[in-house]
């Protein structure tokens, strides 16, 4: 099943098709935005562009190298996602369980192509960074060149003191062979290393228009009840990786933001237990979720007017944990800060 298109977006399309034709495009780009604004899906777009045959500047969606991109079979896009292994081995062991495991999720993604965001303890780990590098000696296989796309590439450092898979991708990102783009995409840029950033040209990615968001959901997703369309767009906030998030992730955490605020309620003891239970190692996935369920849940207080006030300094608070949370922090320190801000009490 080919991936859908991709929405919106123009005026950085535009420029990179200038620097396509122009031979100035960067070998190194990251596209940094708003979890969910389509940066992995712009560029798999640029690999289009990149490998049609057409000469168009764009993919022209028609041929060989096309069609494979659009169904993510191109044995020269290699496309690395955070993976979560379940199996121990020795190095090269673990490169051949990361290999089998990108495989299975490529193949998941050509069957449903409307995927949820990685599980909070998935990362890059060393061993897909030599993965990587063994991939990037090779002849590329049918076209001239080879495009890597590393997204969440924030997760080459999964927690503060683990920087080994992004130290080791340093020295390709710096010389790059001729025939190979490399694309990272983040949404937490802050959290790469400083000398990643140096080497790579930076890329902001906007949130969209409602419009497009709209239009997404109901051509994307057979959205067709206005008023439920028009609410799932407003909580998108401009990102439509969220319509995809919405099921079970969404789920989880309205459960997860339930549990905390019975753990407020309750009391110190209660709120350092629940605190401590979160994964000490990952500030993403779960507990992201938990706080985007807590903000879902006072924003609904804010709009039916409930102590006004006090549910906007809540949702500030939630807010600043968010953003703490991008930054690769413990998880169980800011859930415990946070519970004894929004008990009332101080840390």
């Amino acid at each position: 099943m080919p991936i859908p298109p991709l929405y919106a977006h123009e005026g950085i399309r535009h420029r990179l098709v200038g620097a396509i034709a122009s031979g100035r495009l960067p070998q190194a780009l990251l596209f940094e935005g708003p979890t969910g604004v389509g940066k992995q899906r712009l560029a798999l777009w640029l690999a289009q562009a990149l490998m049609c045959d057409a000469g168009l500047g764009e993919g022209c969606g028609k041929c060989q190298h096309c069609r494979l991109v659009l169904t993510l079979s191109h044995p020269d896009v290699h496309w690395f996602v955070p993976l979560e292994l379940s199996k121990k081995g020795d190095a090269d062991k673990q490169v051949d369980l990361v290999e089998e495991a990108l495989g299975e999720e490529m193949a998941a993604r050509r069957q449903q192509p409307l995927y949820e965001p990685p599980s909070g303890l998935a990362s890059h780990g060393i061993a897909a960074v030599r993965l990587l590098l063994r991939r990037l000696v090779l002849t590329p296989a049918l076209s001239r060149r080879k495009v890597f796309l590393i997204g969440d590439a924030e997760r080459l450092v999964p927690q503060t003191g683990a920087e080994a898979a992004a130290n080791a991708l340093l020295k390709a990102l710096e010389e790059p062979p001729a025939d190979t783009v490399f694309v990272l995409t983040t949404a937490a840029p802050d959290s790469l290393l400083p000398t990643i950033l140096s080497r790579v040209v930076r890329v902001r990615v906007a949130r969209l228009p409602d419009s497009i968001v709209a239009a997404f959901a109901q051509r994307e997703l057979g959205e067709r009840g206005q008023h439920e369309l028009a609410q799932r767009v407003a909580l998108a906030d401009g990102r439509i990786g969220r319509l995809l998030a919405d099921g079970a992730g969404r789920a989880r955490g309205a459960e997860a933001a339930e549990r905390f605020l019975a753990a407020v309620e309750a009391g110190p003891v209660r709120r350092y237990e629940v605190a401590l239970g979160l994964q000490p190692f990952q500030a993403r996935g779960g507990f992201t979720d938990m706080l985007d369920g807590l903000l879902e849940r006072l924003r609904e207080q804010a709009r039916i007017g409930a102590e006004t006030e006090k549910v906007v300094e809540a949702i500030a608070r939630v807010l600043e944990a968010r953003g703490l949370a991008q930054g690769n922090v413990n998880p169980q320190l800011v859930a415990a800060v946070l519970a004894d801000d929004l008990g009332g009490e101080p840390a």
